[in-house]
């Protein structure tokens, strides 16, 4: 509690330096690129903020006070119809994709089918309301980026565990004991103001990294490779997927990033936004270090692909 108390503490008092030195050092060295750079990365940095706080308060009430067993009375026990139900669970039962991993773990450990908890895995930081809602500020006036999210990523997650239920082997799978919970075990309010700590620290500073990366993507890259790929849907769409995996956007804020890709397609931007909350390197990370790195590897791959189709055709017939 300490050590999260004293980060805290550091990292607004970086946003603070920053806030007030970058302006400063912008007008100093007063070029059309540094005060593009220091716009877009200002845009999307304050954007997503609110929208990053909010999921994650949302994700460290149900941590605290949502008992697990609600998921196991609610999951019919064929898989084939558990996945659908569980993956649907995501919009009203929201979570970041960093708290996606434990809870997909423990729900397993209760009896869960692997399927089904795969599937809240991917669908919980990908369609619930905060996102969403997000996603509609970050799009305004354009519903149908909204709904293509919410239709992309929810057939992503229910067709990952289908494919899970039929082709998944328990060999791949690697599930940590369950350890015994210690009486002094935060719980209640302490482990929702422990978890709202954790989970926002540690998502505001790939958000921070993000918008870094988008901003420095803008103003880097020249025009002249950019039109290479904006000039083929099929390149620009694929290039988004790979950044997606890169930059390690939360969830409740890739959509900013995403809208301040300009030149993409719409279908591009739709990729970035379903693939990131599913397939990214700090998750990658998370799945090899709970389930094996046999299971990361063939996981995170098939989710790739699954949601780069995925988000190509909805893309094509929404967008």
């Amino acid at each position: 509690m300490v050590y999260a108390v004293i980060g805290g503490a550091a990292l607004i008092a970086i946003a603070t330096v920053v806030s007030v030195l970058g302006p400063m050092l912008a007008l100093d060295l007063y070029t059309p690129a540094v005060a593009a750079w220091w716009t877009v990365f200002t845009a999307v940095a304050v954007q997503g903020v609110p929208f990053l706080l909010l999921g994650t308060v949302v994700s460290a009430a149900i941590g605290a006070f949502v008992p697990e067993r609600v998921f196991t009375k609610l999951l019919p026990r064929n898989q084939a119809l558990a996945v659908p139900i569980a993956g649907a669970a995501g919009v009203v039962l929201p979570g970041c994709e960093c708290a996606s991993v434990p809870v997909a773990s423990s729900l397993m450990r209760r009896g869960v089918a692997p399927a089904a908890a795969l599937a809240f895995l991917l669908s919980a930081p990908a369609i619930n309301p905060v996102v969403l809602v997000a996603t509609s500020i970050a799009f305004p006036g354009q519903p149908k980026m909204v709904l293509g999210r919410l239709i992309a990523s929810l057939a992503t997650a229910v067709v990952m565990g289908w494919l899970w239920a039929r082709f998944g082997k328990e060999e791949w799978l690697r599930l940590p004991k369950r350890k015994q919970v210690a009486t002094s075990s935060p719980t209640g309010v302490k482990a929702f103001v422990a978890g709202l700590q954790h989970d926002f620290l540690h998502a505001g500073g790939f958000l921070v990294l993000g918008a870094a990366a988008a901003a420095t993507f803008n103003i880097a890259v020249p025009r002249s490779i950019l039109d290479i790929f904006t000039g083929s849907s099929w390149l620009s769409l694929l290039l988004l997927a790979f950044l997606a995996v890169v930059l390690c956007v939360c969830s409740e804020a890739d959509a900013f990033v995403a809208a301040s890709l300009s030149g993409f397609s719409p279908a591009a931007k739709l990729a970035f936004m379903v693939v990131g909350p599913m397939v990214d390197l700090k998750l990658i990370a998370l799945q090899a270090g709970t389930f094996g790195r046999a299971f990361a590897f063939r996981f995170s791959s098939a989710t790739w692909l699954v949601a780069v189709v995925s988000s190509t055709l909805v893309g094509w017939w929404l967008l």
